[in-house]
């Protein structure tokens, strides 16, 4: 059997990952329209706080969502941001990404394409969110807590068995956040790039600290000088926040997912992070991974954190 390989951001991934590693065993679908498939799937679900349906409100109480598709065959790259009430970003992003003048729409635009796409439209603003949102303005105004929290971009990069690979990426952004605030997640080379030669990042964390080292691309780059995915990982992270402690005195949570074209995967962090991997070896798990002088540790989850973390993730209120 050929390699082929699944890696996403975040424990949410779990049964788009599963789905997907089926979709891969098989081989007869290609990488782009299952990664697709398992970035939708996450967004239809209501109780992921931070992506597609159920996504956590900027600071007027409108959900805005970004997405960016990537396909590492041909370099088709679409993104969308600011948009409103589009079931699936992540599907106006591919659809988008073959256009070569129009690849990249945000807000109203990004809507009307929408439109003439026929693609499905609804109220992304759950009353789970809506209370969330609500507590929090209490919150700044009676605690003076910061308004920001909350920024789990969901993002996946797949292997296929004829060697193709894509990377998508989809995400509400940072919760409060100003009306057409955009992260790092739908810019190509920051939040998400793919090459089918090489192999493929996306990033989730705060997205302007992100942005200003294109993680994704500098995390590909390194691996086609040959450094493993894990490598290529630490390397371009630790190189980055040296860069930004140095010029800034902080530097904002950054974790990255890797695949390379071997099927072989790799994550870099500065923050506990959990994700998701599947491939010919290794079935649908959940790994969490921290940070330990300088080094990215990995375990596998245990039961306890995923009862947990499924408790705290179905409750009817969310905890900020």
């Amino acid at each position: 059997m050929k390699q082929w390989g699944f890696i996403a951001t975040w424990c949410m991934a779990f049964d788009a990952c599963f789905e997907a590693s089926k979709e891969l065993a098989i081989g007869t679908k290609k990488a782009s329209d299952i990664v697709e498939h398992a970035i939708k799937k996450i967004e239809d679900y209501p109780f992921y706080k931070s992506v597609g349906c159920g996504g956590l409100p900027n600071t007027d109480g409108v959900v805005e969502l970004d997405a960016a598709f990537f396909d590492g065959d041909t370099w088709d790259f679409g993104g969308v941001a600011g948009v409103k009430n589009i079931a699936n970003p992540i599907g106006l992003a591919k659809k988008i990404s073959t256009d070569r003048f129009n690849c990249f729409l945000v807000g109203e635009g990004a809507t009307i394409e929408a439109q003439k796409q026929h693609l499905p439209f609804k109220n992304m603003l759950t009353e789970r969110a809506q209370k969330a949102w609500e507590q929090k303005k209490q919150d700044i105004l009676l605690k003076n807590l910061s308004p920001y929290d909350g920024h789990d971009t969901v993002g996946a990069v797949t292997l296929d068995q004829k060697g193709s690979m894509a990377a998508a990426v989809s995400t509400s952004g940072l919760f409060m956040k100003k009306s057409g605030r955009v992260g790092d997640s739908p810019f190509s080379g920051s939040g998400i790039y793919v090459d089918s030669e090489v192999g493929g990042c996306v990033a989730t964390g705060l997205g302007e600290d992100i942005m200003k080292g294109c993680l994704s691309y500098e995390v590909v780059r390194l691996m086609e000088e040959g450094l493993s995915p894990m490598e290529a990982g630490e390397k371009a992270l630790n190189r980055f926040e040296q860069k930004m402690l140095k010029k800034r005195n902080h530097c904002g949570a950054i974790s990255l997912a890797i695949l390379n074209n071997k099927g072989e995967w790799g994550i870099a962090t500065n923050v506990e992070y959990s994700f998701v991997v599947s491939t010919q070896d290794i079935p649908a798990t959940v790994f969490i991974a921290h940070r330990k002088e300088q080094k990215t540790i990995i375990e596998k989850a245990s039961e306890e954190w995923l009862q947990a973390w499924y408790k705290k993730t179905h409750r009817d209120t969310i905890t900020i």
